[in-house]
């Protein structure tokens, strides 16, 4: 199911801590990035934290800028984003500042919390997501039901770290502030294991006064049939490589790329590349990779088009070329027309082999974009 684009957003300090233990909220950002974190909160359509950041910080998690409220309003947005917390007890307190500021408020919670939330009166909408917190259960409910497409999460560690290790944050905008806590007992960003997936990729770094804002991107796979945001990601780029097709009204354009459960792109390819009429995406990514290669065993091949299970051009289709490649992992934007083959099925190959096959089908418009005229 689709989720929100998910951004997670902190402060920490030279050391990773995001406070001390002094009774008084430790300020790390400067005032220009309270500043950016403002603009932040008023381009999403929700803000979440946990139960934790409430009882400790009684925050009021609002849009403050005027001028930003005045133009949600403007483009028929709420003034405000809608305001979200996650308890699994329903431990809430009914007089805290995030229940009486800003705009609608969700509550997630268990079966069990969300009778103790109701029975406090809390001023929100109560979702029980069942006998556990379920991460994605609560994404697609926001996304299907309340209409989130981007989901800013400002803490606490618990909640950051939960999302990372489920691989379900698309994002990190993570301030480094010039201090340090050094106290062992002070809460930490992330607890151990956050990730777990190999390297994040840095997509921008920023001074804003005397802090340094660094925006990260994941890059590891998912893994079976469950999506991961960095899935998205790496789908994203297949469908940007199909747009790099030399035009063709007897094949669709396709791009695909291989990538190691470590996050490390081994090869990436696109129909007719190099001036090969007839070469496939797949056909091309794959042949630039040594096939005894030990990383392919657990890589993901990521393809705008489900891979093809017939061709005439060539002796083996890429659904074929994927299996000898040793490679159990495919995701893909959309499911192969009648165009050229009827009745292809590269995913019904594919699973039938026992590979895990993904069809992520908000991405199937931008697979589809370079392919207008054949379709």
């Amino acid at each position: 199911m689709p989720y929100p684009y998910v951004l997670l957003s902190a402060a920490v300090s030279l050391d990773g801590f995001l406070d001390d233990t002094t009774p008084e909220r430790l300020l790390l950002s400067s005032p220009a990035d309270f500043d950016r974190v403002d603009a932040v909160r008023a381009s999403v359509d929700a803000i979440l934290i946990g139960a934790g950041t409430i009882r400790a910080d009684n925050p009021r998690l609002l849009v403050n800028s005027p001028e930003r409220r005045a133009a949600r309003v403007a483009a028929g947005r709420p003034a405000y984003p809608l305001k979200v917390t996650v308890s699994g007890s329903g431990d809430l307190d009914p007089a805290a500042n995030f229940w009486h500021t800003g705009g609608e408020k969700a509550v997630y919670t268990t079966e069990k919390g969300a009778e103790r939330a109701r029975a406090l009166g809390i001023a929100a909408d109560v979702v029980p997501l069942g006998p556990e917190l379920d991460w994605r259960r609560l994404l697609t409910h926001l996304h299907d039901e309340l209409g989130v497409r981007r989901l800013m999460v400002e803490g606490g560690g618990t909640v950051h770290t939960q999302l990372l290790q489920q691989g379900l944050a698309d994002e990190l905008q993570l301030v480094l502030a010039p201090l340090f806590v050094g106290d062992p007992d002070a809460p930490r960003l992330f607890g151990p294991g956050a990730y777990q997936g190999g390297r994040l990729r840095l997509v921008e770094t920023r001074r804003i006064e005397d802090v340094v804002l660094h925006r990260y991107e994941p890059t590891a796979p998912g893994a079976g049939p469950l999506a991961a945001a960095a899935d998205r990601h790496w789908l994203a780029l297949a469908c940007e490589l199909a747009a790099q097709c030399p035009p063709s009204d007897t094949a669709f354009s396709v791009g695909a790329v291989v990538v190691a459960a470590d996050g490390t792109e081994l090869a990436r390819g696109h129909s007719r590349e190099a001036g090969d009429p007839v070469v496939h995406a797949e056909e091309a990514a794959l042949a630039k990779l040594d096939p005894a290669d030990p990383r392919l065993a657990a890589a993901t091949v990521y393809s705008s088009l489900e891979p093809c299970a017939r061709r005439s051009s060539r002796p083996a289709p890429c659904a074929r070329l994927i299996l000898d490649a040793g490679v159990r992992r495919v995701v893909t934007a959309w499911r192969e027309p009648d165009t050229f083959v009827t009745a292809a099925d590269g995913t019904g190959l594919l699973a039938a082999a026992g590979v895990d096959v993904l069809v992520l089908p908000e991405y199937e418009e931008r697979a589809k974009a370079p392919n207008r005229h054949l379709v």
